[in-house]
């Protein structure tokens, strides 16, 4: 046993000997240093995110990145996403529409809009305090599709909105893809089965039906949008939805009953 002992005391006199600016325990320390800390999840998905919006940037907000189409698949699959996103408190705000891919079965002119990156285009969810039967208070949730124009003059058109919190007896499900005569007018949605909200994802979906529309000009005046969304023959045909694959408090990714995504991020209030 002495023997042994003083082995190792010769060896260690004779490292320090050859190499008198090192201490043996610092030796032994770097040697078996742990490998590093894997990062949480929270630091995962803020990087990814950002990789998102940075690869965002490097193209325009109407395209068909394949490299986009790889983060927004990575982001969908990883999680990380707030549970329930449709009636997740988080969900409620301002909305700065990123990026949208170009699917073919998107209104023409939703795509030239989006593709005219000159404007802003937001999405504002919000809740409404509105006179309901025997003159109870209820809350309304609202969407809203906003493009600002600059100059003090934008396009606002309010969509009613329906949820397992708040819902809305008039949003039954839409019949029509709104082709007519065979032609894309005003985009082709999904109906049917094609349709239906996934059963895995519960509370993922807003649908939504259009009401009316306003340009405000200057803050002064508004000119009515000339798309009579309330007449009973459209009342079908402006009907949709939004499922949201993945809610974080800061980004926001959706896809559409036409079959267009959307990233946005939140924009302060």
């Amino acid at each position: 046993m002495n023997q042994h002992y003083h082995a190792l005391l010769f060896l260690v006199s004779l490292f320090v000997s050859i190499h008198p600016s090192r201490s043996f325990v610092s030796f032994l320390t770097k040697k078996a240093a742990a490998p590093p800390r894997p990062k949480s999840p929270g630091i995962q998905r803020i990087e990814l995110e950002n990789e998102l919006i940075k690869t965002i940037e490097r193209t325009k907000r109407l395209d068909n990145s394949m490299e986009v189409a790889n983060l927004i698949s990575r982001l969908e699959q990883s999680g990380w996403s707030i549970p329930q996103p449709a009636i997740a408190p988080q969900v409620i705000g301002k909305w700065r529409l990123l990026y949208t891919n170009n699917a073919e079965t998107a209104s023409p002119i939703q795509r030239k809009a989006v593709d005219a990156s000159a404007f802003n285009i937001y999405q504002d969810i919000t809740l409404r305090d509105v006179q309901g039967e025997g003159g109870y208070t209820v809350q309304r949730l609202i969407v809203s599709q906003i493009v600002k124009f600059g100059l003090g003059t934008q396009l606002c058109v309010d969509a009613l909105a329906s949820t397992s919190k708040y819902p809305l007896e008039e949003l039954t499900e839409r019949i029509g893809t709104g082709e007519i005569l065979g032609v894309n007018v005003l985009g082709v949605s999904k109906v049917g089965e094609e349709a239906k909200e996934d059963p895995n994802k519960p509370d993922s979906r807003i649908d939504f039906v259009f009401d009316e529309g306003n340009f405000d000009v200057f803050n002064s005046f508004k000119v009515p949008y000339p798309v009579p969304f309330r007449l009973p023959i459209l009342r079908d045909t402006v009907k949709g939805w939004i499922d949201i694959t993945y809610l974080s408090d800061n980004l926001r990714i959706s896809k559409g009953n036409k079959g267009t995504t959307f990233v946005l991020v939140k924009e302060e209030d």
